[in-house]
């Protein structure tokens, strides 16, 4: 299969930049940051490829993270989160955001390309997620839990008339 041919040979590229530059395990990457989708282009710049997956998602959580803490003109599903964070949650998004700020700005200086510093890049942002992903899944699932008991006690005051 012409599929798999490329994302092994990706991984073999990866494989010998990963030992030059002490990369993380490519299947760990790419379980968060779908890493495989860079086999279907073709370049010589392959970890500028990675680094940019990898960017794409953390930009993604970075614009939720506004989304949430900077509820302007935000889709409807996420009032009841926002509405169901207490301080110390909002706290750790705001830890969060600043972080993935700082990221984002340490990718705007890879406007001239090294490979060396692309791959620093991709070391510093996976350290980061590991860290960031403990603490939005903790945070996502007080919200769950605290939406769960909220949709309980609904149910429970219910009593079938509304007038």
């Amino acid at each position: 299969m012409v599929g798999e041919s490329k994302l092994k040979e990706l991984k073999k590229e990866y494989s010998k930049i990963q030992k030059k530059y002490g990369l993380p395990d490519f299947d760990k990457l790419n379980e968060d940051f779908k890493i495989e989708k860079v086999a279907e282009t073709e370049t010589d710049f392959l970890v500028r490829e990675i680094r940019e997956s990898l960017g794409e998602t953390l930009e993604n959580f970075l614009r939720l993270i506004e989304i949430i803490l900077n509820p302007v003109n935000v889709p409807m599903f996420l009032f009841p989160i926002i509405k169901s964070l207490n301080t110390e949650e909002k706290n750790k998004l705001s830890e969060i955001y600043k972080k993935l700020s700082k990221l984002e700005i340490e990718a705007m200086k890879l406007i001239d390309y090294s490979e060396k510093k692309e791959a620093e890049f991709i070391k510093n942002s996976y350290k980061l997620w590991l860290e960031i992903k403990r603490d939005f899944i903790k945070i996502i699932e007080a919200v769950e839990n605290k939406l769960d008991n909220k949709d309980a006690k609904i149910e429970k005051n219910e009593k079938g008339y509304f007038g």
